[in-house]
This record gives structure tokens, C-alpha cells and sequence, in this order.
């Protein structure tokens, strides 16, 4: 049975089609495997029955000869930020303690039509707002690579769980939301393979809204075949969801396998910033090399804007957030603390339902978008956004994909930074400009820390490009030969 969560999603529908073994037995060895390693975190909510359901229910379409999706019976962790039907969804917040939604996600529904087999909700940092899964209610993630010197590692954020759920084997891929960088940093810190699509690729309906605008829905995946797999099944149009865009889902898988000559690759130079460590730009020189082999063109590109990514950021998404998370009340459902009056309740229940993150956020926001201080933050931020995307548009008149580091360091302790929000915020300098821009981006495991934790590299595209990104992807993750995962105690 431990062999069995070893495999990839496509070497496991492999042995599925081949009845080398069945979906039970592919649910129950990751049931397992979950269960063993609790210490980790990963997971807010286990679900065995549904998992144990919905695996006989793959394997009895599999003996009556029917129609099978793409996915069918493939064991996934689904972060706990989508809605679940009948199943407790949190966001990672008190404030939401007891919320069982009477709905499904689009994505999780499209993943539920395409015989996907749902382990558990995966552990996350309050309403996404974190890079270090160290805000969750339910308690902090712990990285499977660590301990280093005795310590644990965080996993990133927002998505750790659903990182650290692929990374130690606990399923074979599981969902993220990315909104400045929570499935690529988290990826890049586990050693696995995140993709945040274009805006717009993935429908929003029904995932816990952090910021708007940014928000979205991605797959964490061991292999960037996996990623394009998953992908294919969790996209596609919705017409509940107003920036869902109206396009067709291509065969992302399709595309894996193409030449890279001719392709152009663009370098920022103003991503090598100051006192950015060492093996993290002599990483982005490999990769350079790597594709350079590959067969396409490496040349610089500008991206004038870069520095004031963060600053933009950190205005417009805790803008959004505050305007957002306005809806937790205690009132329709969730955490109600009582108060002699509906003020004091309310103040009572937003007081104890959200954490410091979350509550330091909402405060930004609403500062930012309070009279006489909407057009020096909010509005200047939004004429920054735009210049950024210019920028984009701009590099990729002369190139087909930009490669960068995914994050500035390998994974730090728990705690280690949680008393300096700045410092924490940095976390996201190289994620965050692609999630303004709307563009889509993956980081892939490509190499080892000196102190053998795992280091990713960023590629990202045009917008609706993910073929592209995923072709550039598949040379880096072939040229890099990643270790399978992290070290066994």
C-alpha cells in the first residue's frame, strides 16, 4: 500500500486503467498515510467516508465499462477555502466555526464530474491572508522537509497544507488559491510543482473570497504533468462567476512534449534585487542554462515597475479583503459571540472570530478606502496595477516566457518571523507582480538549499498562455531531476 502514494497522478490512472490495483485501495493507502502523519497539520477536516465513497464509486464505473473521467479515481486534498457540500469549510477561521455550505465550488464540483476522489480539506492560513501558514486557526503546517537544526519549517502560504499534503505523500495532488504567490511560494518551500492559471482560467464561485481581483484557483501537483492533468479538469467557463472567462479548456497535456526551439525566454533584471541570496541567483543561472539547452533564446527584459509591486499589493488586496470580509457578522452563519446590543455583538464576534493577520488586514483596507484617503492609496494603487501590466505587455512583445526565482530564500521556522509583518510580506516580492498583471505563473522544484531544502524557479506567460508555461516548465523540471521528495526520518 506505501508504494501506492509514491505514484503520480498519471502513473496512478495508469494502474488504475490497468487494474493493477483499485480506487479503495488508492484512497485507503492515503487515508493511511494522512492518519500516520497528523503531526504535519495538513489537514483541518479528514473525510474517509466520502473519500472511501466516491473511490467505490470510481471503481464501479470502471467494472461496468462506462464513461470515466480523466481524473477517475484519483485521490486529491482540497484546500479548506472551497465550498464543500455537507462537508465543514473554515477558511482556517474561528469566525466561520460550525459553516457547513449547502453548496459546491465550480472547481470542486468540475474535479468532484471528473472522478477526482476527495481525502480531506487542507489546512491554510486565515481567509489566505499569510506566507507561512502560521495564522490558521486550527494551528500552524508543518514543512515535511524540516526539522532543520530542531526546528519545524513552515510550508509557505497561503496553501500549505494542500503543499505539505503532496509533498509528504498524504494525496496525489490537492487544490490552492493564489492571490500574490499562496500556491507558487508554498510549492517553491515543499519542493513541488504549483500553477496559478490567468485570472479568469479557473471559476471563483464558491472559494471564500480574500481579494477579488486576484483570487485564484489553482492545481499542487509532485509533476508538471500532473499540474497540466488537473488543470484541464478544474478550468472552464462559469457563468456564475462574472470574470470567468469564455473560453474553451485546451489539452494542456497536450503541449508537455514540444520543442522549446525558437521559444524566447525573457529575464527581469530588476528581480535580482538587493541582497538576494546567493544559491537563489546562482539557481536563476541554471535555469537560464537549462532552457538555453533546451533550445530557446535567453534575453533580458525591463520590468520598471517591479519595485513598487508590494506597496501596490499590500494596499489593493487588504482593500478588497476589508470590503469582503464585511459579511461575517455573526448574524446569518458561523461564530456569534453575544453583546447587549447589535453593535456590541457584532464587535464581539469580528473581535473574536478573526485573528491578528486577518484583523491588521481589515484595518489597512478600510483605512485605504475611508473618505479623504481613497485617492491617495486606493485609487494611486490602481493606476500603479495598470503600469505594471503595462510593463507585462510590453516584455512579451519581445519574449514568449519570463523565467525568475520563485521566492527569496528556502523555508524558515515556525516563528521565526511572525512578529515582523514586513519581513513576512517579502515573502511574496517575486510572486506578487504576476498576480497584479492577472498572468498566469508556476514555480517548479529545480534544485537544494545548502541546507537541503527545496528551491523553485518561476516561469510566467502570457495571458491564456499556460500551454507555453507548461512546456517551458516540463524542459526546466526534466533538466533540474529533482529529488522524488523529502528525506524519510
Amino acid at each position: 500500500m506505501t508504494a501506492l502514494t509514491g505514484l503520480t497522478i498519471a502513473e496512478a490512472a495508469r494502474g488504475l486503467a490497468a487494474k493493477s490495483f483499485s480506487a479503495r485501495e488508492l484512497a485507503e493507502a492515503h487515508l493511511d498515510a494522512i492518519a500516520a502523519a497528523r503531526d504535519l497539520n495538513a489537514f483541518i477536516c479528514e473525510t474517509p467516508d466520502v473519500a472511501l465513497d466516491r473511490a467505490d464509486a470510481a471503481d464501479a464505473r470502471r467494472a461496468a465499462g462506462g464513461a470515466l473521467g480523466p481524473l477517475d479515481g484519483i485521490p486529491i486534498a482540497v484546500k479548506d477555502l472551497f465550498c464543500t457540500e455537507g462537508v465543514p469549510t473554515t477558511a482556517g477561521s474561528h469566525i466561520l466555526n460550525g459553516f457547513v455550505p449547502p453548496y459546491e465550488s465550480t472547481v470542486t464540483a468540475n474535479l468532484r464530474q471528473a472522478g477526482a476522489v476527495m481525502l480531506g480539506k487542507a489546512n491554510l492560513d486565515e481567509f489566505a491572508m499569510g506566507s507561512a501558514n502560521i495564522t490558521s486557526h486550527y494551528g500552524p503546517v508543518k514543512n515535511p522537509w524540516g526539522p532543520r537544526d530542531g526546528r519545524d519549517l513552515v510550508p509557505g502560504g497561503s496553501s500549505g497544507g494542500s503543499a505539505a499534503a503532496v509533498s509528504a505523500r498524504l494525496a496525489l495532488g490537492a487544490t490552492g488559491t493564489d492571490t500574490g504567490g499562496s500556491i507558487r511560494q508554498p510549492a517553491s518551500f515543499c519542493g513541488i510543482v504549483g500553477l496559478k492559471p490567468t485570472y479568469g482560467r479557473c471559476s471563483r464561485y464558491g472559494i471564500i473570497a480574500f481579494a477579488s481581483s486576484l483570487d485564484q484557483a489553482g492545481p499542487m501537483t509532485r509533476t508538471v504533468g500532473d499540474a497540466a492533468l488537473m488543470l484541464a479538469a478544474m478550468a472552464g467557463h462559469d457563468a456564475r462567476d462574472s470574470t470567468s472567462a469564455p473560453l474553451a479548456v485546451p489539452d494542456f497535456a497536450a503541449a508537455l512534449d514540444g520543442s522549446l526551439r525558437g521559444l524566447k525566454i525573457g529575464i527581469p533584471k530588476e528581480y535580482r534585487i538587493d541582497g538576494m541570496a546567493a544559491e537563489i541567483g546562482a539557481l536563476w543561472d541554471k535555469g537560464m542554462a537549462w532552457l538555453e539547452a533546451a533550445g530557446a533564446e535567453v534575453k533580458a527584459v525591463s520590468l520598471p515597475h517591479t519595485r513598487y509591486a508590494l506597496a501596490t499589493y499590500y494596499i489593493i488586496a487588504p482593500a478588497e479583503a476589508s470590503s469582503n470580509l464585511a459579511r461575517y457578522d455573526g448574524v446569518r452563519y458561523g461564530l456569534r459571540v453575544d453583546g447587549a446590543t447589535l453593535d456590541e455583538m457584532y464587535m464581539n464576534t469580528r473581535g473574536q472570530g478573526f485573528g491578528t493577520e486577518v484583523r491588521r488586514r481589515v484595518l489597512i483596507g478600510t483605512y485605504v478606502l475611508s473618505a479623504g484617503y481613497y485617492d491617495a492609496y486606493y485609487l494611486k494603487a490602481q493606476k500603479v496595477r495598470a503600469l505594471i501590466a503595462a510593463d507585462f505587455r510590453e516584455a512579451f512583445r519581445e519574449v514568449d516566457v519570463i523565467l525568475t526565482p520563485t521566492a527569496p530564500s528556502d523555508a524558515f521556522a515556525i516563528g521565526e518571523r511572525m512578529d515582523d509583518p514586513v519581513t513576512m510580506y517579502l515573502n511574496d516580492v517575486f510572486t506578487v507582480p504576476t498576480s497584479l498583471a492577472g498572468l498566469p505563473g508556476i514555480s517548479v522544484p529545480a534544485g537544494l538549499s545548502a541546507r537541503g531544502l527545496p528551491l523553485g524557479l518561476q516561469l510566467i506567460g502570457r495571458p491564456f498562455d499556460e500551454l507555453t508555461v507548461l512546456k517551458a516548465a516540463r524542459a526546466i523540471e526534466d533538466a533540474a531531476g529533482f529529488p522524488a521528495g523529502p528525506p524519510t526520518p
